[in-house]
C-alpha cells in the first residue's frame, strides 16, 4: 500500500494500515514524543459499547410521592371502631406507585423520564501466539524515530510490563531508563478471588539521558492536600505530580466517552504531551486506538500522526479528529468511503496476521529467550533493517469440481 512522504511542513495524518509497514517509511529522528498503547495481550477479545442517556422529550413527569393532590387523598375510614375493617394506612394510601418502565427507560428527579440508546460495539482480539516477536520490532522502529532529545512512552499492564522492562533495557540501555508511571483507578469490577488489578503502569526511556525534555512547568499541576502548610504562591501553582497517577477510566457513559473498548482518558495524555513534547512539535502514536493522543496534541498545539490497522479505530479517530486539516489515508480506497468498517468484524489491533499464522503451533518464549535474543540498539536497528519481510503464507490449491456425468 503506498504511504504518503510525511514532512515536517505536511499535515496531522491517520492512517489505515499495518503499523510496522506504515512506520518503515517514516524519517530517523522525526518525532519528539512516541506514546504506545499496545494490545495488554489479555488473551480475550476487548469489546465496549458506547452508551447514551437522553431524555424522553414527550414523557409527563409523574407526580413525586406526598404531593398534595385531590386525586391522590386518603379517603377516610368508611367503618370507624369496626375491629374487623383495618384501618387505611396513610402512607400506602399516599404513596404514588411506581411507573412501568419500558426497557432501556430510566427515571430520574421528578419522575423524569429517560431513555438509554446502545450505540455501535467496538472491539478486537487481544490474543497473540508470540507477543514479543510483534510487539520487538515496532519497539526498534519506535527507537530509530525518536528525536536525539524525544521520549519513548510505553503502556502495559501487570500481565507483560516486566518483560517490556527487561527487554527495553536490552535494546536501549538501562541509562535510558527514566520512569515507571502507575496510573491508579478504582472503577469497574472488582475480583474476590485475588487482590484486584486497578492500575496500569506507563515505562518511560529517553533517547539521550543527559539531553532530553521534560518541561515540569508546563504540566497541569496537583492541588496540595494540606494548603494552609504551603506558601500562598505554591497554593496557587499547584504541586508537580509524582509518578502515581490517580485519574479515573473513560465512564461508558460519560461525556468524553467515544465507544472504544480501550480508550484512555484525555487527562492522561495530556499529562505526557505537555511533559515531553513542545508546541508544534510532532508526536506519533501507532497503536492509535481511539485517538486519544491525536486529541492531547490537538488541543496543546502539537502536530501527530496516528496509524490503527483496526477499521473501527479509523471510524471513532474519524468522528473525533476530521477536520483542522487532518488527512486520512486508508488502503487502496477513497478515506471517506470507508464507514462500512465499522460494522465489520473485530479485526485485531495492528497484528502480525501473517506471522501468527505461521506460528500458531509455535511456542510462547519465555522472558529468558527474549534476553538473550536482543542485544544493543545498534546491533537491534541493524539486525531490523537487514531481516527479510517473511513470505506470505501460502494456501493449497483447492482441488477442481467434480464433473456432472452427462445427461443420458
Amino acid at each position: 500500500m503506498p504511504l504518503p512522504a510525511w514532512t515536517p511542513d505536511g499535515p496531522d495524518l491517520v492512517i489505515h494500515a499495518e503499523n510496522l509497514e506504515a512506520v518503515r517509511a517514516l524519517p530517523d529522528g522525526a518525532f519528539q514524543l512516541i506514546y504506545l498503547d499496545p494490545p495488554f495481550n489479555t488473551g480475550r477479545t476487548q469489546e465496549r459499547q458506547n452508551l447514551t442517556v437522553t431524555r424522553t422529550p414527550d414523557a409527563e413527569p409523574h407526580p413525586a410521592p406526598g404531593d398534595a393532590d385531590a386525586d391522590t387523598a386518603p379517603e377516610p375510614d368508611p367503618r370507624p371502631g369496626d375491629p374487623d375493617v383495618a384501618p387505611a394506612l396513610a402512607p400506602a394510601s399516599t404513596a404514588t406507585p411506581e411507573p412501568a418502565r419500558p426497557p432501556g427507560a430510566r427515571f430520574g428527579f421528578h419522575g423524569r423520564s429517560y431513555d438509554s440508546v446502545k450505540g455501535m460495539l467496538y472491539g478486537f482480539d487481544d490474543s497473540f501466539a508470540d507477543y514479543w516477536d510483534f510487539l520487538e520490532p515496532r519497539l526498534i522502529e519506535a527507537w530509530r524515530l525518536l528525536h536525539p532529545t524525544g521520549t519513548l512512552y510505553l503502556h502495559l499492564d501487570y500481565r507483560e510490563v516486566h518483560y517490556a522492562k527487561v527487554v527495553l533495557d536490552a535494546l536501549f540501555g538501562r541509562r535510558s531508563f527514566l520512569n515507571e508511571i502507575v496510573w491508579a483507578y478504582d472503577y469497574g469490577a472488582k475480583s474476590r478471588r485475588r487482590w484486584p488489578a486497578k492500575h496500569d503502569t506507563i515505562l518511560v526511556y529517553v533517547k539521550d539521558p543527559i539531553r532530553y525534555r521534560f518541561d515540569s512547568a508546563g504540566v497541569d499541576r496537583e492541588p496540595y492536600m494540606a494548603p494552609g502548610l504551603v506558601t500562598p504562591e505554591k497554593r496557587e501553582r499547584g504541586k508537580l505530580p509524582t509518578d502515581v497517577w490517580w485519574h479515573t477510566i473513560v465512564s461508558p457513559t460519560g461525556r468524553e466517552k467515544t465507544g472504544y473498548a480501550t480508550q484512555k482518558p484525555l487527562g492522561v495524555l495530556r499529562r505526557i504531551v505537555q511533559a515531553s513534547s513542545g508546541p508544534g512539535d510532532w508526536v506519533l502514536d501507532f497503536f492509535a486506538g481511539s485517538g486519544t493522543t491525536g486529541a492531547a496534541a490537538r488541543e496543546l498545539g502539537r502536530r501527530f500522526v496516528l496509524v490503527d490497522e483496526n477499521p473501527q479505530a479509523i471510524e471513532v479517530m474519524r468522528a473525533r479528529l476530521d477536520g483542522d486539516g487532518t488527512v486520512f489515508v486508508a488502503p487502496d480506497a477513497d478515506p471517506r468511503a470507508g464507514k462500512a468498517g465499522a460494522e465489520a468484524p473485530a479485526k485485531t489491533k495492528t497484528k502480525a496476521k501473517a506471522k501468527t499464522k505461521t506460528k500458531a503451533k509455535a511456542k510462547a518464549k519465555t522472558p529468558a529467550e527474549t534476553r538473550s535474543k536482543v542485544t544493543t540498539p545498534a546491533t537491534a536497528e541493524v539486525r531490523a533493517s537487514s531481516a527479510p519481510e517473511p513470505a506470505p503464507p501460502t494456501r493449497p490449491k483447492p482441488a477442481p469440481p467434480p464433473t456432472a456425468p452427462p445427461s443420458g
